[in-house]
Order: structure tokens, then C-alpha cells, then sequence
């Protein structure tokens, strides 16, 4: 099984993260400004990753592997929309990971579900233990006091006597995996902080199993450690001109991606207990542009600048104080923890224990250390060593097996337009038609499932109808979706199409062993049974026609309009 993570390309999630309307011709620009399908870039990285990972199997074991012997999985922001997951689902396929014969080859994963799956089979030692710059070891400040912060000093107090004694247990309490701690009914919330995104899921132990429970829909926002390298990029422009910061990223694009990575390289260093300034090397080419453009050093630059945290050093950089790297940090993190908050408000999910930290932006000692400082004082805080890679960990197995979260939250209000009989007193004159002389309320939104309602993994929701018209060749069946739980007519604000399914009723329309069985059959009227299938991390729709056995299935179409 290989696996591909969606931070591994966040420049390109960020903008899909921001299209309201994402489909196969959404565009995304490049540096130099050039727009390019962000279907096509996506295609280009997985096949990449397709290939690698092929290689090095292969070399690792001595055998050719081939894609088919691969069971693939791709991750994705769990606060990802429909589109946006059937988008990479695409991109696969035309990357020839998986193919549309034969779907079950690829499985889309959820970050915060993977992440929460592996957590739960560490062992105590595999913990970033708490940080203590002032105290021991053992003990950390909260504000309401000094509390134990050893894992296994909890051991006792939340250990399941019931357990069996081969099941994960050690005489040594921090050789015991995590789970041993957890009991059914444990409720934690996992925090996934990637490069474009932050995404929040609240999970409760549903039973003995080990399945999970999702009790708050995903949320989250466009709020990663991009938004750390757009700050740095306001200050550059604030420091050398924003007009020739555009012309520079546009003009020397390699120079620009080669200032970002600098930066990088120190934001991933920037630590909270640490004093020593971050020199920040520019590009040659960067100091020679502007020189160019400008007439002037960049040196004169940051000197007027004359902020006392940004200086340029003797060794030719660009100096930062630790105070102003964390102002750069300032702002998502501000958006990380007011998110986090609003979701322990929430008194749905009231009882959280935990709060798993996780995500390769999670590795920044700055965000670790807010993320405690705000919160530790409620709940206990963990943090995987191997924090970058616990998503990838855990995808592996959700691959083993996907029935390992069992309920989830729907993100939207789903349903099919249908006619029901025309009342005067109750529907709009603008919605009435007439078939067969009978007066029908045409677009009337009927649901199956409504957002934020608990669904059950292969919950099935089946609503039975009959055409409009006995004699109808085909039935079409359009649905909807909403964010809103409100509306009542297909046409109302916020409600979108995202599919059709087409039931042939007679064969190529003409009269055959369809209409002789309908002959046969003293009622005219037919019955359609219409099912959506949900739980999973995709959507799965069907037709029949109860009296002739004919069905139609498919996967919504979230993409094309």
C-alpha cells in the first residue's frame, strides 16, 4: 500500500482551498503569473509519486511491483468539500493511479482520521513530552497550577482493567501504547495543521472494536503555514516595495522560489525559547535586482525600514529578532486557536480529554508551545514525535481497514428534486405544472440527509417514487446539496446541483419485455427506488426500477457543471 499526502503539494491545495467552484477547468497561477489547470498539476504530481514509490517498492523487495499490485490511498483536508475530494480522485485516475473499472483500488482518506488512528497505537515514549524551560521534566505551569505531565503517570487512572493482558500491555507503563489509556466513550479532538490548512475533527472511542465516532462535523480553514509565509512576504514588501516584489516574483521566479525556501529553512527552526537572531539569506539575484531597480542597497532598505527586530548583519543577511519571527507566526496562530475554541464551546462535544496535535506545521516549536499554553490548563495535549508523518502513518491503516471510523458528520444537506402535488394555499403559482391533467409543485428539495446529521458508515438512505407519467421512457433523477438545512425548493438561494442519474424505462424506447411486463401488471403506476450510500468519504448514488429490475449506480459528479 503507498500513499500520497496532500501537503506534499499545499502550494496548489491553497488556492483549490479557496475555489468556491471547483471543477476539472479550474485554473491556478504559477509564479511568473502563468495560469495553469490545477487538474494537470495535480495529474503531474501523483503520477510522480505513482512512479517513485512503484521504484523504490521494487528495489526495496527485490520484485517488479506494477500499479496494479498497489492498493493506493491519497489524503485529504478532512473540511475538503465533495468536489475537491472527487477532484483528486481524478487527477489519480489520470495520473493511472486506480482507474474508473476498477475505483476500489484507490481509497480517499481523511488527514485528521488517519492521524487519529495512528495516535492511538503509540506507545508513551513515541510523546513529545511537555515542555518545561522553567521546571523539571515532570512538571509544567498551568494556570491553575502545577499538574503532572507524564502520560504514564495517568496509566492508573485511566486503565481498563478488562483489557486482556496480551492486548497492547508491558510491565514498563511507557512501552504501553495510547490505547491503553482510552476507554469507549474517550473523546479527543485532533488538530491537523498543514501547509495550506488547519482541519478539526472531534472523535469519540465508539467501542470495544476500536471504530470512531466523528460528533462534530470538520471544520477548520485556509489557515496552514502559508499563512506564516505570507506574513514574511507582507514585510518584504513593506521593507523593498510591493511593486518590486511583484515584478521580482514575476521576472526571477526561481530567484523567488529560492528566497521562500530560505525563509523556510529558518521559520522550521524558529523556537520559542531561543534568543539567538535568524539570518535570512536573499538571493543574489534578489540583491541585484533591486540594486538595479532601485539605485540603492538592500541594506539602505531595511535600515529605513528602521524596525529594531529586522537588521542586516555583518555576514551579508537579513536578521530577524526571535520576537519578530513570532509576530509572523502571530496571526495563524490567533486563527488556530480561535477556531479551537469555538469547537470546546460547542456543547455538543462537551468531555474532551485530549487534544492531538499533528501536521508538518505542527512541527513548529512556536505553534506547539501556543497551542499549549492556550489550552493545556483543560485538556492534555499530544504531540507524536514523528508529527509530520503520523497522517502517512495512519493512512496505512485506514487502508488496512476503512471501516475503522463508522460515523461521521455530513458537511451537507443532500437530496433530489421531485414533484409533489400542487396545494394553492401552500406552494408558489410559478412552481405549478400539469402532467396527465394532474397539477404538480415542481423542484420541491427532498432530503435524505441534512448537514451536520450523524451517518452511519453504508448508512443507506432510499426514498421511493413514482414518474410523473405512466407511459415515461426515462426517468431523470437530479441532486442536490446545501450547506443550509433550510431550503425547501431546489431553487432556493445556496442549493446546487451536483449530479444526474438517467433510468432508460423501456429499452431503446421502444415497446419489448419491459411494457409486456408492464402489461402484465394490473397497476400502471411504477415504482422508482432512489439510494444514496453514505458514511464513507465519497458519496454513492443509485436508481432501480422495481418492476423491471433495471438499475443505475454511480458516484455523484461534483466537478463537471
Amino acid at each position: 500500500m503507498t500513499l500520497v499526502n496532500e501537503q506534499q503539494i499545499s502550494s496548489a491545495a491553497v488556492r483549490i482551498n479557496n475555489a468556491h467552484d471547483l471543477n476539472t477547468q479550474t485554473l491556478i497561477s504559477a509564479s511568473n503569473g502563468r495560469k495553469v489547470p490545477a487538474l494537470t498539476i495535480f495529474t503531474y504530481a501523483l503520477q510522480y509519486f505513482k512512479e517513485h514509490a512503484l521504484r523504490e517498492l521494487s528495489d526495496q523487495s527485490g520484485t517488479r511491483f506494477v500499479n496494479e499490485d498497489v492498493r493506493w490511498v491519497i489524503t485529504v483536508p478532512a473540511i475538503w468539500k465533495q468536489s475537491a475530494k472527487q477532484f483528486m480522485r481524478e487527477a489519480a485516475y489520470q495520473a493511472g493511479i486506480a482507474s474508473r473499472e476498477f475505483p476500489e483500488q484507490l481509497l480517499i482518506a481523511l488527514e485528521p482520521e488517519a492521524a487519529s488512528i495512528y495516535i492511538r497505537k503509540l506507545r508513551m515514549h513515541q510523546f513529545v513530552p511537555d515542555e518545561t524551560p522553567t521546571f523539571s521534566r515532570n512538571t509544567v505551569r498551568r494556570e491553575h497550577g502545577i499538574f503532572s505531565s507524564a502520560l504514564s503517570d495517568q496509566s492508573s487512572l485511566f486503565h481498563d482493567p478488562e483489557r486482556a493482558p496480551n492486548d497492547h500491555t508491558d510491565s514498563n507503563p511507557h512501552n504501553q501504547t495510547f490505547e491503553v489509556l482510552l476507554d469507549r466513550g474517550t473523546r479527543y479532538i485532533v488538530v491537523d495543521c498543514g501547509g495550506g490548512t488547519v482541519d478539526i475533527t472531534v472523535h469519540e472511542l465508539d467501542n470495544r472494536m476500536g471504530t470512531l465516532k466523528e460528533l462534530y462535523k470538520a471544520t477548520g480553514g485556509p489557515f496552514g503555514s502559508v499563512g506564516v509565509d505570507q506574513e514574511f512576504e507582507k514585510t518584504m514588501n513593506s521593507i523593498f516595495g510591493a511593486e518590486v516584489m511583484e515584478e521580482f516574483k514575476l521576472k526571477r521566479p526561481a530567484g523567488y522560489v529560492d528566497l521562500m525556501i530560505a525563509f523556510e529553512a529558518r521559520k522550521r527552526t524558529a523556537s520559542p525559547f531561543k534568543n539567538n537572531p535568524l539570518n535570512i539569506s536573499l538571493p543574489f539575484s534578489f540583491i541585484d535586482y533591486y540594486k538595479k531597480k532601485k539605485g540603492s542597497t538592500v541594506e539602505s532598505a531595511i535600515r529605513r525600514y528602521n524596525d529594531p527586530d529586522i537588521k542586516w548583519s555583518t555576514q551579508g543577511m537579513m536578521r530577524l529578532t526571535p520576537e519578530a519571527m513570532k509576530r509572523l507566526f502571530h496571526p495563524t496562530i490567533e486563527k488556530i486557536k480561535a477556531t479551537i475554541g469555538e469547537i470546546l464551546n460547542t456543547p455538543d462535544v462537551k468531555g474532551i480529554q485530549y487534544l492531538f496535535l499533528v501536521g508538518g506545521f505542527a512541527e513548529s516549536p512556536i505553534l506547539q508551545h501556543e497551542i499549549r499554553r492556550a489550552f493545556s490548563s483543560i485538556l492534555k495535549v499530544i504531540i507524536p514525535q514523528d508529527v509530520s508523518l503520523t497522517i502517512l502513518k495512519g493512512a496505512v491503516l485506514f487502508g488496512l481497514d476503512p471501516t475503522i471510523v463508522n460515523v461521521r458528520r455530513s458537511r451537507l444537506t443532500y437530496g433530489v428534486s421531485v414533484l409533489n402535488r400542487f396545494v394553492a394555499d401552500y406552494h408558489p403559482n410559478e412552481k405549478k405544472i400539469i402532467k396527465d391533467n394532474i397539477e404538480w409543485c415542481a423542484d420541491i428539495f427532498d432530503k435524505f440527509v441534512l448537514v451536520d446529521q450523524s451517518i452511519g458508515l453504508g448508512d443507506i438512505v432510499v426514498r421511493k417514487y413514482t414518474p410523473a407519467r405512466h407511459n415515461q421512457a426515462q426517468c431523470i433523477i437530479s441532486f442536490y446539496c446545501s450547506e443550509s438545512d433550510k431550503p425547501i425548493y431546489v431553487t432556493d438561494p445556496g442549493v446546487r446541483k451536483i449530479g444526474t442519474l438517467v433510468l432508460d424505462m423501456f429499452q431503446s424506447g421502444h415497446l419489448s419485455v419491459d411494457q409486456s411486463i408492464l402489461a402484465a401488471n394490473k397497476n400502471p403506476r411504477r415504482e422508482i427506488q432512489t439510494r444514496m450510500v453514505f458514511g464513507d468519504t465519497e458519496i454513492k448514488v443509485s436508481a432501480l426500477d422495481v418492476t423491471t429490475g433495471k438499475c443505475v449506480r454511480a458516484t455523484i459528479d461534483f466537478l463537471n457543471k
